[in-house]
Formats: C-alpha cells, sequence, structure tokens
C-alpha cells in the first residue's frame, strides 16, 4: 500500500489573514494509516497539535528560521 505525502505551506495564507485551519482538515481528511502531511507555518501551531493527535497522529516539529516552522504529521491511527 502507498503512503500518502502531501506537503503544504500556509505561511503565505497567514500573511495574508487568511486562517487555513479548513485547508489543513481537508488536506488530512482522506489520510489513512502511515499517510503524512508536512506543514510549513510561521509559528507552532499548538491548537492543532491537540485536534490532530485526537484523531491519531503524531507529531515532530523543527524551527528551520524564526518564522519558518516544518512540522509532520504522521497518522497512525
Amino acid at each position: 500500500m502507498n503512503k500518502t505525502i502531501v506537503e503544504l505551506d500556509v505561511r503565505n495564507d497567514i500573511a495574508n489573514g487568511h486562517d487555513p485551519f479548513e485547508k489543513i482538515m481537508k488536506t488530512v481528511s482522506t489520510f489513512n494509516k502511515d499517510d503524512t502531511l508536512i506543514l510549513h507555518a510561521p509559528f507552532q501551531p499548538v491548537p492543532l497539535f491537540g485536534v490532530l493527535s485526537a484523531q491519531g497522529f503524531t507529531y515532530e516539529t523543527e524551527k528551520l528560521a524564526e518564522k519558518h516552522f516544518k512540522v509532520i504529521f504522521t497518522k497512525k491511527a
């Protein structure tokens, strides 16, 4: 079975005043076990950690620059 990996950069959305929550949720709505979302954001999206954890995702964060965080969400359940 192939694993899906989607890379999504929401930094411009946020800079332009758009909340990317629905875009993120739509992206992960069809994920199966071991599928991965690589999210680029200007800050650590702490509220998203709880939302996606409740849906069976684990996450790892990495600070790439002052306003650039990469968060890898992987569906485990």
